[in-house]
């Protein structure tokens, strides 16, 4: 991802088709190490081909792929190991705290 990242800032720099140098260049100026090899796979890949249509092929791949899940389950059953009034007990009450009137502490004054 780290590749692909400095190849797109460097074409949005006005440089239409990077080089490894061009890419190494970016990820060193960050401090980010780099895998030759890993960086050669991304440029070939990229050879020749203009970035608005590398893009456009993305989207229409995601397009096509099922998203989001199953959603919740509905209704049911209760889970294992009891009944609802486990779930009716009424949590305690916070004891309340003093008021700012309270106290002899005036930040302002």
């Amino acid at each position: 991802m780290r590749y692909v990242a400095a190849y797109l800032l460097a074409v949005l720099g006005g440089n239409e088709s990077p080089s490894e140098g061009d890419i190494k260049t970016i990820l060193g100026a960050v401090g980010v190490s780099v895998d030759d090899e890993k960086l050669k796979k991304v440029c070939s890949e990229l050879k020749d081909k203009s970035v608005e249509e590398v893009i456009a092929e993305g989207q229409d791949k995601l397009a096509s792929m099922p998203s989001g899940g199953g959603g919740a389950p509905s209704g049911g059953a209760p889970a294992a190991g009891g009944d609802a009034p486990a779930a009716a007990e009424k949590a305690p009450e916070p004891e309340e705290e003093e008021s700012e009137e309270e106290m002899d502490f005036d930040l302002f004054g």
